[in-house]
């Protein structure tokens, strides 16, 4: 290939060497991944591995860009160029070498969260420390992607000597400038800091349901400086993290999914409560929302007109005992209308008789 470009003109064979050394690094990077997911997908398919699948999915967008550079990076000194060129194209090969390896590490963080995910389930009934180990671990991979890409562009950047001058300017007014940037930003900084206490503390979790502002919701996505809560019709409300940490709410699986729910009915004072109470425990003794824990009908309140009975029912989730609540109440409402109308709420009125503008007629 040397005796070849050797017998070039002169001006040929400044041109001509350098990008067939560029073009065929590029071919042999290009070739060299191939060759290795080429046996990762031949591995896959003999053996198949959830680690090989992810990589093979993540990996595979970054290395066709990483290997052809990787290569390039090593073969650049064959090109003979002038020592200028030679510079600059080295300034740009270690800049693309440096972002497509930082490219590379984020989608190995997608990697390894792929295979704790696979590990711990989520869609489990009784889910508590997975969805504690999952709100920690989001909030952890958003970090260490952020230090990836600021530290790949640190390095770029550092890279430049005129940058690095600069650099070091800027250093001897750093102090100066946090304060600055600490005054400008304090709210920025206030839900950063509550992001790593939510995430440690764990007050809110993935997948938690919570109550705020008369809202129910999962909590559906955590970030550096929000909290997504997905509303029982689909609906997102959005919050600041610092929210969670200044303003109470209320949480339905803090340490367990399972809740009771509450059903009232309203009666007249004649209603055969013993009888209505055996219907219940009738009724929810074969619902498969109950989870056979409580099932409990009380006289709650006597108000002046009627009497207020609380059906006290339990299930799993909160999902479930809604469900449950409704389902109660319908049957309860339909079972009074048909066994006992006379126990639905009445208004009574007693007239005296000697105020009667009629005279009442005798019985027979």
């Amino acid at each position: 290939m040397l005796d070849f470009f050797s017998d070039l003109p002169e001006y040929l064979r400044v041109w001509l060497q350098p990008l067939a050394v560029i073009a065929g690094s590029l071919l042999a990077g290009s070739l060299l991944k191939y060759a290795v997911f080429a046996l990762l997908a031949a591995y896959n398919r003999r053996e198949p591995v959830l680690l090989t699948k992810s990589v093979a999915r993540h990996l595979s967008a970054p290395s066709a860009w990483f290997f052809p550079v990787l290569v390039l990076s090593f073969m650049l000194p064959l090109t003979y160029l002038e020592a200028h060129f030679l510079e600059v194209m080295r300034r740009f090969v270690e800049t693309a070498l440096l972002i497509t390896f930082a490219w590379g590490l984020v989608k190995t963080v997608d990697v390894v969260q792929d295979l704790v995910e696979d590990h711990y389930r989520l869609g489990s009934a009784d889910n508590l420390r997975v969805r504690k180990l999952f709100t920690q671990l989001q909030f952890i991979k958003k970090l260490v992607v952020t230090l990836i890409i600021f530290v790949a562009v640190a390095l770029i950047l550092m890279s430049f000597a005129t940058v690095r001058k600069i650099g070091t300017g800027l250093l001897t007014s750093a102090g100066i400038a946090s304060v600055i940037v600490g005054f400008a930003a304090q709210r920025s900084i206030s839900n950063l800091l509550a992001g790593f206490q939510i995430a440690f503390t764990q007050p809110i979790r993935l997948d938690d349901v919570l109550v705020v502002e008369g809202e129910w919701g999962r909590v559906e996505e955590i970030t550096f400086t929000y909290v997504v809560l997905r509303i029982w019709d689909e609906r997102r409300l959005v919050l600041p993290l610092n929210y969670f940490i200044e303003k109470p709410f209320q949480s339905w699986t803090r340490t367990t999914s399972q809740l009771l729910g509450t059903v009232f009915l309203y009666t007249d004072y004649t209603a055969p409560i013993e009888a209505i109470r055996q219907e219940l425990e009738r009724y929810v003794n074969g619902h498969s929302l109950w989870d056979r824990r409580v099932c409990v009908l009380q006289v709650t309140d006597s108000k002046e007109r009627t009497l207020e009975l609380r059906c006290l029912v339990s299930a799993t989730n909160s999902s479930n005992t809604f469900d449950l609540r409704c389902a109660v109440r319908e049957h309860m409402v339909t079972y009074i209308q048909q066994h006992h109308p006379e126990a639905l709420p009445k208004t009574r009125t007693l007239v005296e008789a000697k105020d009667q503008p009629f005279t009442l007629a005798p019985e027979e």
